[in-house]
């Protein structure tokens, strides 16, 4: 796995990181309205959620994201890891859209008003994928190759 993020993978990892990290902090030096509004979004699309504390609950995801951002603009974080982590990330973006009342039109998939924000994030789905993919393609080309030969980064 390389250590070091490849020149072209930048715009997409400090833009991206730049974006989620923005996020977390928000969410960490919002008050309590932040905080019941994330909470209650996130609960209203997974249930069991609803017990926890919407202050405590709000803070771990700001963290999260804070941790997502700063691995995204830190180049020597591989892209590999990076990229997965923001996939997965981005996916759990999108199960609120899928999960959370209101965001989508009756018995279909586009988005109401509402809805639009959270859809708009599945580019990290993709931006994460494409990181996290070009890295395993690369490493599986290695494996293949012949030993003397040699594979440009």
């Amino acid at each position: 796995m390389r250590i070091l993020a490849r020149t072209h993978q930048l715009p997409v990892r400090l833009i991206v990181g730049a974006f989620v990290l923005n996020s977390g902090l928000s969410k960490l030096r919002g008050g309590d309205e932040v905080a019941a509004g994330t909470h209650g979004l996130a609960s209203s699309a997974y249930p069991f959620l609803g017990a926890q504390d919407a202050g405590r609950f709000t803070r771990r995801v700001g963290t999260a994201e804070v941790t997502l951002g700063t691995a995204l603009l830190t180049p020597v974080v591989p892209s590999l890891l990076a990229g997965a982590a923001l996939a997965a990330f981005g996916c759990g973006l999108v199960g609120l859209y899928l999960r959370a009342p209101g965001m989508r039109q009756e018995g279909s998939l586009q988005p109401t008003q509402q809805g639009m924000a959270l859809l708009k994030d599945t580019w990290l789905v993709g931006a994460g994928a494409s990181l996290a993919l070009e890295e395993l393609g690369r490493s599986r080309a290695r494996r293949r190759a012949i030993p003397a030969q040699v594979i440009p980064d």
